[in-house]
């Protein structure tokens, strides 16, 4: 499956979550929901993804990615009032450290907000 495709069907999802469960919950609780919504669809999912960083092929940290969709595909989860920079760059360093393409940051604030982050910079 295609990056686009994967991309709108996990979209997809998150509106179907947004739905269903409405604004207010933990980022937590959307992100279970998040799982068994896209193993509904039969797509492959992966929560709380280790996310090692290496520096000089010595590991210097480790970070914890909210979900990995058909190990092409991780999503950083947020429930807050507005996605800020800062979310966009953690997402950003996830995917350098991954060596993924594409990453999607998902709000599920009081609507459904979706940001495509590219691992390099994309028009």
């Amino acid at each position: 499956m295609n990056h686009d495709n994967l991309t709108h069907q996990i979209i997809a999802a998150a509106y179907a979550v947004h739905n269903e469960l409405g604004p207010g919950f933990l980022e937590k609780v959307y992100e279970n929901a998040l799982y068994v919504e896209l193993l509904n669809r039969s797509i492959l999912a992966e929560q709380q993804v280790s996310v090692p960083v290496f520096y000089q092929q010595i590991q210097v940290g480790d970070y914890v990615a909210d979900m990995l969709v058909e190990q092409q595909v991780l999503i950083e989860l947020k429930a807050v009032e507005a996605i800020h920079t800062k979310h966009e760059a953690q997402l950003v360093n996830y995917l350098t450290a991954t060596g993924l393409d594409i990453g999607l940051l998902i709000n599920f604030g009081s609507s459904v907000t979706v940001k495509r982050k590219y691992r390099t910079y994309k028009k």
